[in-house]
């Protein structure tokens, strides 16, 4: 197998969401204008919400279970305006905890990187991807065979910025007595709706005050997804910042997380996918 490494990498603040008309093109060439002076049609692989219906080109979902092979026989191409040859990694679909349909795109290349770095420990794996839909997936020898998607970032957000949890709640310092005291209440509270009104009562009876309230918030909402978790030990994969978040999280819990870095994982997990579509053992 031949040895691959990173050597640059350039990042920007401009997903999906912030590409205009869908000039994807547009936004990546002044990324990466430094390396196509050097290779002017340097070949991509791409993943993530690029490959989804409101991406550059809809790459179909790959079934469970999905491994780096699968993956790599169900790229789609397409030619950058440079003449850059492209490939674009598909999404992976299967069904959640509840037999419900559930889906993923990018964070499927973070778990094979996982497994791919940590091979020691890859017959079976739970792992935890926090983000705005945190996934928590099972992996068995490298190949993902089940994941379910918490809406934990984007309800965060929401609560905060569009209803009457987060009016005239001012920007703060994490609080961790306020964080703690959110995972112990999301442990006793019936119903998720139930305990998100307590970030309004305990602010109203003076338990809380503005300034903690999205502490508070943040540590209910995280209590509530880590207490759906049977498990009592799992890899969770992620920024520094968020990962730490859970992290503290799951100690009040009894649970145990590994951390391992987001983007070192991603890196490994195209390259695993790399590897495959050029006929290299991966």
């Amino acid at each position: 197998m031949k040895k691959h490494e990173c050597i640059d990498t350039v990042s920007a603040p401009c997903g999906l969401l912030h590409v205009p008309d869908r000039q994807f093109a547009t936004a990546l060439r002044p990324l990466i204008r430094h390396w196509l002076d050097e290779f002017p049609q340097l070949p991509l692989l791409m993943a993530g919400m690029v490959g989804s219906q409101q991406g550059w080109q809809e790459v179909p979902y790959v079934t469970l279970p999905a491994g780096s092979r699968q993956l790599a026989q169900c790229t789609a191409t397409l030619e950058t305006p440079w003449g850059s040859p492209c490939r674009i990694v598909a999404g992976v679909s299967g069904n959640n905890d509840f037999g419900l349909p559930d889906v993923m795109r990018g964070e499927e290349i973070q778990l094979i990187g996982l497994a791919a770095l940590h091979p020691g420990s890859q017959e079976s794996q739970y792992v935890i991807l926090p983000g705005t839909h945190s996934k928590h997936a099972e992996l068995h020898n490298g190949e993902i065979r089940q994941f379910s998607t918490f809406m934990t970032g984007e309800i965060y957000s929401v609560m905060l910025s569009h209803s009457l949890l987060g009016r005239d709640v001012p920007q703060a310092p994490e609080d961790g007595y306020a964080f703690a005291l959110g995972v112990t209440h999301a442990q006793h509270a019936p119903h998720l709706s139930n305990a998100l009104f307590s970030a309004r009562t305990l602010r109203l009876n003076g338990v809380l005050n503005p300034a903690q309230v999205a502490s508070y918030l943040s540590g209910l909402l995280i209590g509530a997804e880590l207490h759906a978790m049977v498990r009592k030990q799992a890899w969770i994969v992620g920024s520094p910042a968020l990962t730490e978040r859970y992290t503290c999280a799951a100690r009040q819990l009894g649970i145990t997380l590994t951390s391992a870095d987001g983007n070192a994982c991603f890196i490994q997990g195209m390259t695993q996918i790399y590897q495959c579509l050029h006929g290299e053992s991966a």
